[in-house]
């Protein structure tokens, strides 16, 4: 494949070559040989593709019917909530997560990593669907799959058999949920959660809501653990709200006890939340990453499954303004995410996977800021999407429990034909 006459991020035309999946060349526009395909972008700017590094797909109310918002005080209370209202929902799991990952993709993402329910409520079915979907769409994102105690460790019931029974059935990542807030016992959770990773040789990715010392105490111990377990570089803690919370002189302390264990930082951004101050963590050699978290499920009736969106909400909200800060912006959507889901081999760089994104935009700056519709979307070589509509493999994809999301024309004679015939059978009868 050869995509012509395309905006690179720093300014210049080019035509970009690929094979077997990788970029393998760039050639100055008009110079690249003929291939059977070529695309021309026509100057469209060609972003590498985006990651989502926090979701909940087995939560999502994505395709079906809006349940009302239950309101609750605190994290346990929606907790708790959510363990009921979860199963009015009308449509299955492998449904709404394949109708979020056909949009995501559709969106530009070709990366994700998703946290799933495992309590004493639903044991593994969630993971077991979700699982489904991930190996469906295999060949069209890739997608990480934390096993989440979101009803707690230590306070739930056999909850680290579970977690070890959800490693061994598929999970790529343990999870864990404000040790000291939650559980009130920081020093069980974490030892049973850094305990199974090591076990597993899995990574870990822990939600941390807990505020101000206490939450940066917290990140100060998941760090000496990271480096005890030897897993720098494969440990995150999603929001830490206490970074956004503590003195000065703390905050200081505790970045450089997340940079020197290499623990990354996830932000979604949520406008009701005190969240990490992304330049501040960065200056100091934190990787910081971004994802949706939830997408119109029981926490959240809003969300869209765009991570250039994503990208624009955190640079408004830290007053990201300059080209180079609405770069680093996009940064946290691409490249710091590739980086803190353990892989770097995506890009716009020769030997790169292309995973690619093509926009009608000036430049990436712009990209944040005008939040384009994608005119393509490429995946290892191959076409996802096009100008916001599948390709006919991406869009035949069915998982079990999940209805089709397209037919071909064919298809579609065929079953107006059943139809006239069945019609004609039940007249006749």
């Amino acid at each position: 494949m050869i995509l012509a006459n395309a905006r690179l991020p720093e300014g210049r035309l080019a035509d970009v070559e690929i094979a077997d999946g990788l970029i393998v060349a760039t050639h100055a526009p008009g110079t690249a040989a003929a291939t059977n395909e070529t695309i021309d972008l026509g100057g469209l700017l060609l972003l590498p593709a985006f990651v989502d590094g926090h979701l909940h797909l087995d939560k999502t109310h994505w395709d079906a019917p809006r349940l009302p918002h239950v309101e609750g005080r605190s994290v346990r209370e929606r907790i708790a909530a959510e363990r009921i209202q979860r199963h009015q929902v009308a449509v299955p799991i492998e449904a709404r997560a394949s109708a979020l990952v056909r949009t995501l993709i559709m969106n530009g993402a070709t990366r994700a990593r998703s946290h799933v329910d495992i309590d004493n409520d639903v044991g593994l079915d969630n993971l077991e669907a979700v699982i489904r979907v991930r190996e469906a769409f295999r060949d069209w994102i890739d997608i990480q799959l934390v096993a989440f105690p979101q009803s707690g460790v230590t306070s739930e019931a056999g909850a680290p058999d579970l977690m070890a029974a959800a490693l061994m059935a598929g999970a790529d990542l343990i999870g864990g949920l404000d040790p000291a807030g939650f559980d009130g016992d920081v020093k069980g959770q974490l030892d049973i959660i850094f305990g199974l990773a090591e076990a597993f040789g899995k990574g870990v990715d822990i939600h941390l809501h807990d505020f101000g010392e206490t939450g940066a105490a917290e990140l100060r111990d998941i760090a000496e653990r990271t480096i005890a377990a030897g897993l720098q570089g494969r440990v995150a803690v999603s929001h830490a709200f206490a970074l956004g919370t503590i003195a000065p002189r703390l905050f200081e302390e505790t970045a450089d006890a997340l940079a020197r264990a290499d623990v990354a930082i996830m932000t979604s951004c949520p406008p009701s939340a005190p969240v990490p101050p992304v330049n501040a963590l960065r200056a100091r050699g934190v990787t910081v990453f971004a994802g949706s978290d939830n997408i119109r499920d029981c926490w959240s009736p809003y969300g869209n499954g765009d991570m250039l969106d994503r990208a624009a909400i955190i640079a408004q909200r830290h007053g990201m303004f300059t080209n180079r800060e609405l770069g680093d912006a996009f940064t946290l959507a691409t490249s710091e995410a590739d980086k803190a889901l353990g892989d770097p081999r995506r890009g716009l760089r020769v030997g790169a996977v292309a995973d690619l994104v093509a926009v009608e935009a000036a430049s990436v700056a712009d990209a944040v800021v005008d939040r384009p519709p994608r005119s393509l979307v490429v995946r290892a070589g191959r076409i996802a999407a096009e100008r916001g509509v599948p390709s006919v493999a991406l869009a035949s994809i069915q998982v079990a429990g999940a209805p089709r999301a397209a037919e071909t024309e064919t298809e579609a004679q065929m079953r107006a034909v059943e139809q006239a015939l069945r019609a004609e059978l039940g007249a006749r009868r």
